[in-house]
């Protein structure tokens, strides 16, 4: 009775998470550059009982969300004829540095701005000290700055022109770190980075590949599972307390 009674909890609450990441894909469904998450499940210490007539029963004790993969195909194309917004067609990552602490990261969101950065001009003035001037380079507009070709940041001189933004792409994406919003960092299963194929296309972006339709669909059938553990929880309950007045 225990078991059935852990089974039902468990069920609860890896269904609560599942709901979870699909809330999260609903939640991003109009954020540019989005990349949906399936939730996997695996079984929990599964065996078998042996039954009568020495007939093997199989018997678990539920099940857990294991791992979240995400789904890498490539969102729909959307024009938005801003001079600094970039689509990636075809495979690949833009890469974005954090200069506060040096992280890579990736993403297909090329929603870019122009962000302005003081650094020391190679001057001094009359008293010796070294003078700064104002430089512009392309940016998320969250504090980190967009890669070139050659992998360095991107110095902006004119605001309208086509800026070389910087295609990187892995062997494969599996496992990659879904570290917030858009961005990803790669892990050692992915390989080496490498310059991209994929051109950068001026004036648009991709859009979230999370399918509403889709989404909806497995949170009713989280929702679903969700009612049908706590039923087992429910009916555990109501036998113990059922036999527990019989022996009494």
């Amino acid at each position: 009775m225990n078991q059935s009674f852990f089974i039902g909890a468990v069920g609860a609450h890896q269904q609560l998470k599942r709901l979870t990441v699909h809330g999260n894909n609903i939640a991003n469904v109009n954020t540019y550059g989005f990349k949906a998450e399936k939730g996997r499940f695996t079984d929990l210490m599964y065996d078998h009982i042996r039954a009568i007539e020495n007939d093997e029963l199989p018997s678990g004790t539920g099940s857990a969300l294991w791992v979240t993969d995400t789904d890498f195909s490539a969102g729909a194309p959307v024009s938005t004829e801003r001079d600094q917004d970039y689509m990636i067609e075809g495979d690949g990552f833009f890469a974005l540095v954090d200069l506060e602490t040096n992280e890579i990261s990736l993403t297909r969101n090329g929603s870019f701005v122009i962000s302005e950065l003081q650094r020391a001009s190679g001057e001094v003035d009359d008293t010796g000290t070294p003078t700064m001037e104002t430089v512009y380079y392309l940016s998320d507009n969250q504090g980190r700055f967009v890669l070139s070709r050659s992998g360095g940041m991107i110095e902006v001189a004119d605001r309208h022109a086509e800026q070389p933004v910087g295609v990187f792409d892995y062997i494969n994406y599996s496992g990659m770190e879904h570290i917030d919003g858009t961005r990803f960092l790669a892990v050692d299963k992915n390989g080496g980075i490498r310059l991209g194929d994929s051109p950068a296309i001026q004036g648009m972006l991709e859009n979230s590949n999370a399918d509403l339709a889709e989404e909806l669909t497995k949170v009713i059938e989280s929702q679903r599972a969700y009612g049908m553990a706590l039923k087992m929880v429910q009916t555990s309950d109501e036998i113990e307390t059922t036999i527990n007045g019989l022996s009494s």
